[in-house]
């Protein structure tokens, strides 16, 4: 690929810019650890909404996104689709307990709803499972996305893509550890408005091409039943195809996979960098807010331009097998982008990677430093030596993410694994803030019976995706509930100090009686708004969708639909005092 001066241009000053971002904000990050990994907990929603988005567009997602499209339609997109039922709930059932909790990660929570041994064992795992082990794969699987477009931009040898990347990666390195969560969130806004833009541009030039002729010729080159947004529901024409799906796989993806599999940044009872971002707001009220938008943003804004891409690429490069249909955006990139606006989508990739990686970072580090060096190693450190120990823990990741990327496999196999060996440990994530009988020893087998079942159905039954699933969700359903019932409720001085603090709503009714609370339950209200947003969201994006495709009378249905969901998610706002301040 040839650039332009324009092109190393617009890199120079947008690497520039985001270094000179991070930077402004190290002063309030070597204060003390609630500003580094929280940014003081005063985040307007809005940053802390964008920086949700941000970091979930990584430079794998519209690769990922455009692949799946151009294999088997845009009906494929319910692979990821069907979270937003789970998005919603954390935006309604758990926004305003994390922010209320005041722990600094997931991890702490443990201990504040958990006691004794159980709990602290469960909170050294979590800090060395999630921080350490699955966040170096999550950022190998965003590394190897980016290696991919480099080597197609540059058409390089992959040893020198990878040296590319270890320097743009030490570059986010050195500003996620200087200017903690604040400069992350803010470099987050700008990263993802210049990808976002970046994508849209090229959407724009690709339909335009002469090759496609516009929305009217890409719709009459495409193959039957590429353009429909469902799934014919009944048999499955070829393994893994959304276009013809059987029942058993269309269950396990909408009725399941949303509630049952930890994935990032769709935790089931949120978690992870979402978890982190909800904590950083400066109040609930905001919490809610900057989780709504994101799950509006991430579902309904986003997608569009990734998917009109995934379509053109399956008329531009028919000869791609289904292993390489992801290269067909890079390949758009390399073959529809004029010089200067190569400069300018390159830019928007590294934006996007940036943002995902420098979040992964600072959010890891948390881990390692709060739930395992200061709460095992030096529970006496003083916040100076924590904010070095948290830096040196930043630039740690970014090493061993690196080795990782050398080994791991295709970005789809990654997401796949996770998925399945996070399946049935959901329930419990939901119910341990809704069920005082939840204990320690819950989450523990409940955390680790996925990759028995996984291994099992895999190793030993040779069991694929659904059958697989379902297999694991139920040994994990059953052996969580099996070890609760066995093993004693947590202490009852503790649950009623969680109950005091976080206030609940669900089953709590000892601790209700012990604290002489009684309050009217929102439940029913806080269901109504779900429910509504949700119907709000989708119909929202079906509605852009119909429009973009020029499909009127399908769109005018889809915005009718949205605004009676936004009454109805008002209504129930209202009610359950969401909209209080």
């Amino acid at each position: 690929m040839i650039f332009s001066t324009a092109d190393w241009l617009i890199l120079f000053l947008f690497f520039a810019f985001s270094l000179w971002l991070g930077l402004k904000y190290s002063a309030n990050a070597g204060q003390d650890l609630g500003e580094f990994f929280l940014g003081g907990r005063k985040l307007s929603w809005w940053v802390a909404g964008v920086s949700m988005v941000a970091t979930t567009f990584a430079a794998d997602t519209p690769l990922l996104v455009a692949g799946i499209v151009a294999q088997n339609g845009i009906s494929s997109n319910w692979l990821w689709w069907n979270m937003l039922l789970g998005g919603m709930l954390t935006t309604f059932f758990f926004a305003r307990y994390w922010r209320r909790s005041g722990v600094l990660t997931e991890a702490e929570l443990v201990e504040l709803r958990y006691a004794g041994k159980p709990a602290s064992f469960l909170r050294g795992f979590k800090a060395v499972y999630l921080g350490l082990m699955m966040n170096v794969v999550i950022l190998a699987w965003v590394n190897k996305a980016m290696l991919r477009i480099l080597e197609g931009f540059f058409s390089v040898e992959p040893a020198t893509a990878i040296l590319i990347l270890a320097v743009v990666m030490l570059l986010v390195a050195i500003y996620s550890a200087v200017s903690g969560l604040l400069g992350v969130a803010i470099t987050d806004m700008v990263q993802f408005g210049i990808a976002m833009i970046g994508c849209i541009i090229l959407a724009i030039l690709v339909v335009q091409s002469p090759e496609i002729g516009g929305i009217a010729g890409l719709k009459a080159k495409l193959p039957e039943g590429t353009l429909n947004f469902f799934p014919s529901i009944g048999s499955e024409t070829s393994a893994g195809t959304m276009l013809s799906i059987g029942f058993g796989a269309f269950f396990a993806r909408i009725g399941m996979q949303w509630w049952a599999s930890w994935y990032p940044g769709s935790e089931p009872g949120g978690g992870g960098y979402v978890a982190q971002r909800m904590m950083s707001c400066k109040d609930e009220k905001s919490a809610v807010w900057a989780t709504l938008f994101f799950n509006v943003a991430h579902y309904a804004l986003r997608p569009w331009p990734w998917i009109l891409v995934g379509l053109c690429s399956l008329v531009l490069y028919p000869e791609l097998g289904p292993a390489q249909k992801e290269d067909g955006f890079v390949l758009a990139m390399r073959d529809y982008l004029p010089q200067g606006l190569r400069g300018l989508l390159l830019a928007a990739f590294f934006a996007a990677y940036m943002s995902t990686v420098s979040t992964q970072l600072n959010w890891g580090a948390g881990y390692l430093i709060n739930d395992l060096y200061k709460r095992f190693f030096k529970p006496a450190a003083g916040e100076k030596e924590l904010i070095k120990a948290s830096r040196a823990a930043t630039l740690l990741l970014m090493v061993l993410s690196l080795g990782v990327t050398l080994i791991l496999g295709s970005i789809a196999d990654a997401w796949g694994f996770i998925i399945e060996c996070g399946a049935g440990l959901g329930l419990v994530l939901i119910l341990r803030w809704y069920w005082w009988r939840i204990n320690a020893w819950s989450e523990i087998s409940a955390t680790i019976a996925p990759f028995i079942a996984y291994a099992f159905s895999k190793f030993v039954l040779h069991w694929d995706f659904p059958e697989g699933f379902f297999l694991t969700i139920g040994f994990t359903t059953a052996t969580w509930i099996i070890v609760t019932l066995l093993t004693p409720a947590e202490p009852e001085s503790h649950l009623l100090e969680f109950y005091r603090k976080i206030r609940p709503a669900g089953f709590w009714s000892p601790q209700a009686q012990a604290s002489q609370s009684s309050r009217p339950s929102a439940l029913k209200h806080l269901f109504l708004s779900w429910i509504s947003a949700t119907a709000l969201i989708y119909g929202l994006l079906f509605s852009i969708g119909y429009l973009i495709l020029a499909e009127y009378r399908e769109a005018g249905i889809a915005i009718l639909a949205a605004a009676f969901a936004a009454f109805l998610l008002r209504t129930g706002m209202k009610k359950a005092s969401i909209l209080e301040d």
